[in-house]
């Protein structure tokens, strides 16, 4: 008899340090999972921070010299673009999000691209409807792109 209780202390010693490593193990998956979570919603934030900053410059820009040469102001709004620094972010979303938010990621860069060169040629007006035709293309694909990264975030991996 008494081989079966060191037998049992034994099975229940090893029951014990078997559960114990399972719920570190799901708790270190869960801590896992939360972190990346946060380190992508800090991209998605940068991301889409960066590029309305891109828009709000290149506007800023255009605006202001909007009666100088066309060189300048080609010149003022791809400096704009440049210093946002939507090329980097862009990449790290790229890399970092998962790959069904690439397609809504490029839209928006794509559409701020277009605007890029609405503002760089001074065409159309800045005042015209097919100017606010264009920018409401972009606002779209912002607010699609907004979408798709809440349903990311909120996701369960």
């Amino acid at each position: 008899m008494e081989w079966m209780t060191l037998a049992g202390t034994g099975v229940g010693a090893i029951v014990g340090v078997g559960a114990t490593l399972l719920a570190d193990r799901v708790r270190w998956h869960r801590e896992l999972a939360e972190r990346t979570r946060q380190e992508r919603r800090q991209i998605y934030v940068t991301c889409l921070t960066r590029y309305r900053q891109a828009y709000e410059d290149m506007y800023a820009v255009a605006l202001a010299h909007r009666h100088q040469e066309p060189t300048a102001l080609d010149a003022a709004v791809r400096e704009a673009f440049r210093g946002s620094g939507c090329d980097e972010v862009r990449e790290s979303a790229l890399i970092c999000a998962p790959e069904r938010l690439s397609d809504v990621i490029e839209e928006v860069y794509a559409t701020l691209r277009e605007l890029e060169d609405v503002f760089t040629a001074g065409q159309p007006a800045l005042d015209s409807p097919e100017f606010q035709e264009r920018r409401l293309k972009h606002a779209q694909a912002v607010w699609a792109a907004r979408a798709a990264m809440r349903r990311d975030l909120e996701h369960r991996d």
